[in-house]
């Protein structure tokens, strides 16, 4: 069945089959094969001449190890954000006054916590999250990489939507950084509310926002929690880390740019089990739950429900922004990754993500069929009222940008 053919079905109809189970969550199994078939993640590609030593690394302390890393692998470390929450494979490390540091790219999540071990979240473009960790290596002795059975274990739960993704949790942690009281649960995305966020998490910098459970240890008083404040290096020492700052602005981005790959990935693996179960041709059912699928996908892309930034904005670390904007794909100066920061996170209100290893790797004809809902979501011939929020210029700008910068649009678009 064609595209084409598809996009004229009566919408009454795509609404009667939209809670159609599709399978798609047996992500061990075909067509999907998480753990058997081959990985074509940064990571995976860079292992080997990392443990061969061809990648050289700083072994002169913990510290310098961790800024050769991100070097290697070209994550900024001015992404670092730290969390003292156990909320990890590594608990017993972790504590107010030693933080875990998560730094990011696109595609690539880098943990590091003082005396433990390395933590690697790479993007497969098909599979989602692929984890691996090592230990820093003392001396010359050579690294030795294992790839993470454990942390799919709760990398593919109700988070994530049930696809290899990224968790990010919201706590109200201890003395020691045990949770006592857990916000967010199963959400992840730039439409929660900051009341739901950052809680067991440094947060540094101009905030602007009310982070009231950013940088607090609770503890219980009768049936009640009583927060107290914990500065950032308060009870740690920011020398330990490769920057001193664990800002507003990378926290901001890291939460959009979870929710984003989440939600493609439900749209990878929600499309190729379909297309896997009606032998490459879909049945009404399945192209309207894919329909839906590209639909949800396309308004969080266009950032319709963001979270409005407070009046006055916020400042955001200047080295970040630096980072941040060096990879920009540009039309005519214009780019997906440029900041506003005084309503919203970005002037284009159309995510970055669309260039991410994830989008890359969508099934053919479910990227093709997101292209044309985006396409819609952008008309100015034909507006379509969900999207009224974006001015006219702004929709122009977006599809400039992307017309210039995507090689693989549908004819027309």
């Amino acid at each position: 069945m064609s595209l084409r053919l598809l996009s004229i079905l009566p919408s009454i109809v795509l609404a009667s089959l939209a809670c159609a189970e599709p399978g798609y969550k047996n992500f061990d199994e075909p067509p999907h094969n998480y753990h058997t078939a081959p990985l074509k993640d940064r990571f995976t590609k860079l292992k080997a001449d990392l443990e061969s030593g061809r990648i050289p690394l700083d072994h002169g302390s913990e510290k310098a190890f961790v800024i050769s890393l991100l070097k290697a692998l070209d994550v900024p470390a001015s992404s670092q954000m730290l969390v003292f929450s156990t909320t990890s494979l590594q608990l017993r490390f972790i504590t107010p006054r030693n933080p875990r540091a998560i730094f990011f790219n696109d595609g690539l999540y880098v943990g590091y916590i003082p005396g433990a071990k390395i933590e690697i979240l790479s993007m497969d473009p098909e599979l989602g999250a692929i984890f691996y960790m090592f230990d820093i290596p003392a001396g010359s002795r050579p690294i030795v990489v294992e790839r993470s059975e454990r942390c799919v274990n709760c990398h593919t739960k109700e988070d994530t939507g049930f696809v290899p993704g990224i968790v990010i949790k919201s706590v109200v942690p201890g003395p020691t950084g045990g949770s006592l009281k857990t916000f967010r649960k199963e959400r992840t995305g730039h439409d929660i509310p900051f009341s739901d966020r950052f809680g067991g998490w440094y947060v540094t910098g101009d905030r602007g926002i009310a982070t009231e459970w950013a940088n607090v240890i609770g503890r219980y008083s009768g049936e009640e929690i009583t927060k107290s404040p914990v500065q950032p290096g308060q009870l740690f020492d920011f020398a330990k880390y490769p920057v001193a700052t664990s800002d507003i602005l990378p926290q901001l981005v890291h939460e959009h740019q979870a929710g984003a790959a989440n939600r493609i990935l439900q749209a990878s693996y929600r499309a190729r089990t379909a297309f896997h179960l009606d032998k490459g041709s879909l049945s009404a059912a399945r192209y309207a739950e894919l329909d839906e699928q590209a639909r949800s996908l396309v308004r969080y892309l266009l950032f319709a429900d963001e979270v409005p930034l407070p009046a006055g904005g916020i400042a955001g670390d200047a080295a970040f922004k630096a980072d941040f904007l060096a990879k920009r794909r540009a039309v005519q100066g214009a780019s997906l990754r440029e900041f506003d920061l005084r309503t919203r996170i970005f002037k284009y209100r159309c995510s970055y993500m669309i260039y991410s290893p994830e989008f890359e790797g969508l099934h053919a004809r479910m990227k093709q069929h997101i292209y044309l809902r985006l396409r819609e979501a952008l008309s100015l011939e034909n507006p379509v009222k969900d999207y009224a929020y974006l001015p006219a210029g702004e929709k122009q700008a977006i599809h400039a940008i992307l017309k210039g910068t995507l090689t693989d649009l549908p004819a027309g678009w």
